[in-house]
């Protein structure tokens, strides 16, 4: 078996997504884009007298028909890379930051294009990091209407990685499909196999506003799968109580998963979330708090009796540091996540409210996931049942360390962390030089950049991406300069014609 985390039984289950079903149809939702608006009313959708769109039952169970149970994520290169269904889990990097805690000075500030490639060169290579986001803005050195396109580029030119992103602005998402398009043959080639996620904001209070309807349009007409992601405030725009805030949100997520699917039945989905509860105190919105973690896994355990894939928020922290803060809340909501089996987590690398992005705690939050990775596998014998001779042997050789079974099993069953967790004796530890967690991590992630070595990328490829970019600005000026790779890195060239759309004919 699996382990898992229960929240909520079939019964109750049930009773929040009639009742979920029930406000669709009787309250609706706000939906301000009129081209998506227009589509939904094409299709047969009434409004009411306010002028909200309704979502009868029939129409609702029709779209839980046709959206998809699992999908594939591509790489670059065009290689199945992760699949998203079930109980599969994958972390990723959360997104969307507005600032970085530059790990050499220790001062928080705006993020340049140095700071976005270093992260995407040190995300590339960890192991339990499964794909990428567009993870914190670069507004420091760019134009902010076609910023969301140069974080795309910044990932598709040194990772082969898929990646999670989205568009800043309501006509953003055309340039960037046809930036992913350059790696495929054609449009039909991108739409079978996708290479990124995109997430689409639920406005909150049952509303969509004019730029998500417009991208979620824009992203199921070029087949990218989307993450519908309600930010669910508990206690503000949301019941407080576990329950009615799990309603409010499965109506939000259900919305934009019955939109899409009429727009193209069959669209990629998943049932996703980024829950906050308001701190009566504070004024602030915890997405680490108790009570939000409980609704993550809650609303996933929705998502998954209705048979969609999931994401949510988790694996990050609110605290401003790498602290003791951090790192429980993200451990603890990454053990969450896991056992939940949620599809896709976004999280790894954030700090507070997600504001601020962290490259130190990208590196340890990557040995934080490992671990809630490596809990969660199936537990079955391993050559263990009967146990007799295990314990006879213990008895005559007073260990089992060089036990045949040990040999056998401990590297897949001892997890070993990188040098980011402490393991070691204090005396070891101490002629290492004592160091604490920060000046650990902070080691791991100069010496992973220095490892650094970059995919190969058609120069022709690179200069049509650039265009893309420069043809939505909206004054004629030079893109910043991307740093080289640390060193040179002997690549063989790509000879099987699945990199490139138009250089490969």
């Amino acid at each position: 078996m699996r382990p898992r985390i229960q929240v909520l039984d079939d019964d109750l289950l049930q009773r929040i997504i009639t009742e979920a079903k029930r406000i669709l149809a009787e309250v609706g939702m706000e939906v301000r884009g009129p081209e998506l608006r227009r589509r939904l009313l094409d299709a047969g959708l009434p409004a009411d007298a306010q002028g909200r769109i309704l979502f009868p039952p029939h129409v609702v169970d029709a779209a839980i028909a046709t959206t998809p149970h699992s999908f594939t994520l591509y790489d670059r290169d065009g290689n199945p890379h992760a699949k998203l269904g079930g109980n599969n889990v994958h972390f990723v990097p959360a997104s969307s930051g507005l600032k970085i805690l530059d790990h050499r000075t220790g001062q928080t500030r705006l993020a340049d294009t140095t700071d976005f490639t270093e992260y995407v060169r040190l995300g590339d290579g960890l192991s339990n990091i499964a794909y990428l986001a567009t993870a914190f803005s670069t507004n420091d050195d760019i134009e902010a209407r076609i910023s969301d396109a140069w974080r795309l580029y910044l990932c598709l030119t040194n990772s082969r990685k898929p990646v999670v992103s989205g568009a800043f602005t309501e006509h953003g998402v055309e340039r960037m499909a046809e930036m992913m398009q350059l790696f495929r043959h054609d449009r039909a080639d991108l739409i079978a196999r996708p290479m990124s996620i995109f997430t689409i904001t639920a406005t909150g209070m049952f509303r969509y506003s004019e730029d998500s309807c417009q991208n979620l349009l824009d992203c199921v007409e070029w087949g990218i799968p989307v993450e519908i992601v309600p930010v669910t405030l508990m206690g503000l725009i949301a019941p407080v109580s576990l329950v009615g805030a799990t309603v409010f949100h499965t109506v939000d997520t259900l919305a934009g998963i019955v939109m899409a699917q009429i727009v193209r039945p069959g669209a990629p989905v998943l049932f996703g979330g980024a829950p906050a509860e308001f701190h009566m105190r504070a004024a602030t919105s915890p997405m680490l708090g108790i009570q939000a973690l409980h609704l993550d896994v809650a609303y996933a355990a929705v998502g998954k009796a209705l048979g969609f894939p999931t994401q949510s928020y988790m694996a990050l922290s609110d605290s401003k540091f790498l602290d003791a803060q951090a790192g429980a809340e993200t451990f603890g909501s990454a053990l969450l996540a896991a056992l939940a089996g949620i599809n896709s987590v976004s999280g790894p690398g954030m700090l507070d409210y997600v504001l601020t992005f962290s490259l130190p705690k990208l590196v340890y939050d990557d040995d934080l996931c490992g671990q809630a990775l490596h809990f969660v596998r199936e537990i079955k014998p391993l050559d263990d049942l009967p146990t007799l001779d295990l314990a006879r042997e213990v008895m005559s050789e007073q260990h089992l360390i060089t036990a045949e079974h040990t040999m056998a099993h401990w590297p897949q069953e001892l997890h070993m962390p990188s040098p980011v967790t402490d393991r070691d004796n204090r005396e070891n530890w101490a002629r290492a030089g004592s160091k604490d967690l920060v000046q650990r991590a902070t080691a791991e992630v100069e010496r992973r950049l220095a490892a650094y070595e970059p995919p190969e990328t058609d120069p022709r490829v690179v200069q049509e991406l650039q265009g893309i970019i420069t043809a939505g600005m909206s004054a004629p000026a030079p893109l910043p300069v991307v740093p080289p790779p640390p060193k040179p890195a002997a690549v063989s060239p790509d000879n099987d014609g699945r990199r490139r759309r138009r250089f490969a004919r």
